[in-house]
């Protein structure tokens, strides 16, 4: 995306649209969930996706709750804690909390859960708990997390699924088939996953909190944004997620069936693989940022849900700059800069998934980039498959979205910070003054001065590393 000169980031922010059957679920035994896309994997620490997100949240716990009416976090496995000085937190776990398997919940769980995400293996999630130095078990039920330096939103991250807390004994039973064969604390037990089309859960018995109405949950995947529609209408799926735009009308006018909305944290954009020539060059980038209409795509794509990003944040994210003015198109500024730079006849890969958004993006970014003398081939990979191959850094162009916890930090560091090079940023971003500003912006304690730092963050990735 950028190496601290410009860079090419077009977001589209949607609205997270959940859609519901009439049915009232406590009469029913089974409650099946559609889902655009499968899960890649159910090991907490090897991948963020939303797909294998949604079903984590029903299989494991965290320490702690994200509370969205207070903004903060609640009790989760940890029923208490205290913060003992600027780096140092004492958990207190509950008493009694039973693992899938029937084995007790310890301290040394939470230790070894921890420390796993912070292993070899988490490079995915590595960004949410790298503040993480060391876990000090005192007893069976007592533990406190070491922290390398302050870090502001660090109970924010124990709250999301990479910081799932996993059995030991399972994980080292299954080794590298753990994924496929998850054990948790959660709600609802695993039972068996079909490739490509179910994954069926059973409700936990022994689970500690409040347990759910119904005995069973499969989740289905279903790509294609119409079935998702039909499958509702039938009454073969109690609840779609990501409905889209162009069929809100059709369930809204469907007296069975309600549509649930929401803003979410979340933003689709179309990134640059910084490694591949000539994309190393600012002036190329610039030039094809300044091919593309935004407006257009966000208007066309979302019809009016959501809005046009102006900021890496998403309009309800803490510290978003209001200011910001929204990208506008110039195609003589693009010829020109692609001139300069001594560049004709380009031609770029741009990968993309299935879904529908980022395929109609993937389609106006090659119709937009014709214009300027730049040939776009789309490539369309099914989910898992498209994940690794971003790993494997051959893409060109991408489409991909990023849906994140509350606080700034997770809108940065996951996605632009160099640590995370080879895990969740996928254009392999390498700015060294932008990791000072993301890593000092961890740190500081909530308030105006956070926010003025966030704000020069947000100007330097608009004004200094994309063009504008």
């Amino acid at each position: 995306m950028f190496s601290g000169k410009k860079m090419f980031f077009s977001f589209l922010v949607v609205v997270f649209l959940v859609l519901m059957a009439g049915t009232s679920f406590a009469e029913k035994d089974t409650l099946i969930v559609a889902n655009a896309f499968d899960a890649k994997t159910l090991d907490p620490i090897l991948t963020y996706d939303l797909a294998s997100s949604n079903v984590k949240m029903a299989v494991y716990d965290r320490l702690v709750v994200w509370d969205e009416k207070t903004g903060g976090v609640k009790p989760g496995l940890a029923e208490k804690w205290e913060q003992l000085d600027a780096t140092n937190y004492k958990f207190y776990l509950r008493k009694g909390v039973k693992f899938h398997n029937g084995e007790t919940l310890k301290a040394s769980d939470v230790k070894f859960s921890l420390e796993r995400a912070l292993g070899p293996q988490g490079g995915s999630v590595y960004a949410f708990l790298s503040s993480i130095k060391t876990v000090e078990v005192l007893d069976d039920y007592t533990f406190v997390i070491k922290l390398k330096a302050p870090y502001t939103p660090m109970l924010t991250a124990l709250s999301i699924t990479p910081g799932s807390i996993v059995n030991e004994k399972a994980v080292k039973e299954a080794g590298d088939s753990y994924g496929m064969n998850p054990v948790g604390t959660g709600a609802f037990k695993f039972v068996s996953w079909n490739k490509g089309d179910k994954i069926t859960l059973v409700r936990f018995d022994d689970y500690w909190g409040e347990k759910p109405k119904f005995k069973n949950l499969i989740i289905r995947t279903i790509v294609e944004p119409v079935a998702r529609v039909v499958e509702l209408e039938t009454g073969a799926v109690d609840i779609a997620y990501y409905i889209k735009p162009i069929d809100m009308n059709r369930v809204i006018e469907n007296p069975k069936l309600t549509l649930l909305r929401k803003t979410d944290f979340s933003t689709h954009y179309c990134g640059f693989n910084f490694l591949r020539p000539p994309l190393d060059n600012p002036k190329v980038r610039e030039a094809i940022w300044a091919a593309l209409d935004t407006a257009a795509m966000q208007k066309a794509i979302d019809r009016g849900v959501g809005s046009l990003p102006t900021s890496q944040f998403p309009p309800n994210q803490k510290y978003f700059d209001r200011s910001l003015k929204p990208h506008v198109q110039d195609i003589e500024k693009a010829k020109r800069l692609l001139k300069e730079a001594g560049v004709e006849n380009l031609k770029l890969e741009y990968w993309t998934d299935e879904d529908y958004a980022r395929l109609a993006t993937a389609t106006m970014v090659q119709a937009q980039l014709e214009e300027v003398g730049i040939t776009v081939e789309m490539k369309v990979f099914e989910w898992g498959a498209f994940m690794e191959g971003l790993k494997q850094k051959k893409q060109d162009l991408y489409s991909m979205s990023w849906t994140c916890p509350p606080d700034p930090d997770f809108s940065l560091a996951p996605v632009l910070h160099s640590k995370m090079i080879g895990g969740t940023n996928r254009s392999n971003v390498n700015d060294p003054e932008l990791d000072a500003m993301i890593d000092k912006g961890a740190q500081m304690p909530d308030g105006p001065e956070r926010e003025a730092l966030y704000h020069k963050i947000q100007d330097r990735i608009v004004n200094v590393l994309r063009p504008s």
